[in-house]
């Protein structure tokens, strides 16, 4: 079975390779620049009770939910590929209820940000994220990451220690991997997203990553409505291209170099930094799994851990409302004060 499964996706990706090669010549590859109206997401997105924010950052318009009480601590959601501040749904009403000043914000080019005519590599979000933070005038920060979020969040927090109170991070980006660790078919995945021509194709063309990807990296079945809100961001080929664009800056065996370079910082100050951390981790997981994540909190200073049971990669569509507890049980902790820890919610123990 697994002889045919591996001719069969050869087939598949020459088949590909052939359309993507035609369709590369007949469309112009890049951004489709766009500055979306300022409306309530709330009533396109399902399941999206949040009142809809936007600011001006470099030009363009990031849209963002802010939840909660604005005189509490604030707590900075950062997602990643291909997802938006959706995702937070089912967190950040579990910390804004607790007293927690919870702000998701949209990547630039994603959910209902703007899609300026840019490159969309992470040293672009990074800056918008920055710009982000500094309009908003936020400080003393717990970051949520997860995913790219988690790079641009390490990234932030690296940057400015002295502005970062905490990290909350789960599936995320914390080192430099190489393509020979993944199993065989991400392996064959990735080598395609990072293929000229073909990435175009699975990416752009078929919406690979909304239409497949993410639903994979889900336990439970997303309902037709959630999907679609994951889907509204990109309703064409041209609106797809950051998403390509992430697949192709992950700096596997340390290329694309610049983004290598950038990140390394980060990545030799996480395991030692003196920051509060708190994994929060699943089974099976993805980027890291259970016995990885036991690994880190062993070895990396002033950590803590927390295993929530199932999940694989877009953990919140799993976990969402445990996550949230665990954000606010372990801050009340970290942090006792009236706020947080009077109304910090139980959280249920998890069979380990």
């Amino acid at each position: 079975m697994g002889f045919v499964f591996k001719w069969l996706f050869r087939i598949v990706l020459v088949a590909v390779a052939a359309v993507a090669g035609f369709s590369f010549y007949l469309t112009t590859l890049g951004p489709d620049p766009v500055q979306k109206p300022e409306r309530q997401m709330s009533d396109v997105w399902a399941d999206y009770p949040f009142t809809s924010h936007y600011v001006a950052v470099n030009g363009a318009r990031m849209h963002y939910i802010d939840e909660g009480p604005k005189d509490g601590p604030v707590f900075v959601f950062l997602h990643g590929n291909p997802t938006s501040s959706y995702l937070w749904r089912h967190v950040v009403p579990v910390v804004a209820a607790s007293g927690g000043r919870a702000i998701a914000v949209d990547n630039i080019g994603f959910g209902a940000s703007d899609r300026p005519d840019i490159g969309y590599t992470f040293a672009e979000h990074a800056d918008y994220i920055e710009g982000f933070i500094d309009a908003l005038e936020l400080t003393d920060i717990t970051l949520v990451i997860h995913d790219w979020g988690s790079a641009l969040g390490f990234d932030y927090a690296y940057r400015h220690q002295a502005n970062v109170k905490a990290i909350v991070f789960m599936e995320a980006i914390h080192r430099i991997g190489s393509m020979d660790e993944l199993d065989p078919v991400a392996k064959n995945a990735f080598t395609a997203f990072r293929t000229k021509g073909v990435g175009e194709f699975l990416v752009m063309g078929l919406n690979g990553f909304i239409e497949t990807v993410l639903p994979l990296s889900i336990v439970r079945e997303l309902s037709e409505e959630e999907l679609d809100a994951y889907r509204e961001p990109f309703p064409s080929f041209g609106s797809r291209y950051p998403v390509l664009v992430w697949p192709r800056q992950i700096p596997f065996d340390g290329s694309p170099e610049d983004v290598a370079e950038r990140i390394r910082p980060f990545v030799d100050w996480l395991p030692t930094s003196s920051v509060p951390k708190l994994l929060l981790y699943f089974e099976p997981g993805a980027l890291i799994p259970r016995a990885a994540a036991e690994d880190i909190v062993q070895n990396w200073s002033n950590i803590d851990g927390k295993f929530l049971g199932d999940g694989i990669h877009f953990v919140q569509e799993d976990q969402g409302p445990a996550i949230g507890a665990a954000i606010v049980d372990w801050y009340g902790a970290q942090f006792p004060g009236p706020v947080i820890e009077d109304a910090a919610a139980p959280v249920e123990a998890v069979e380990e």
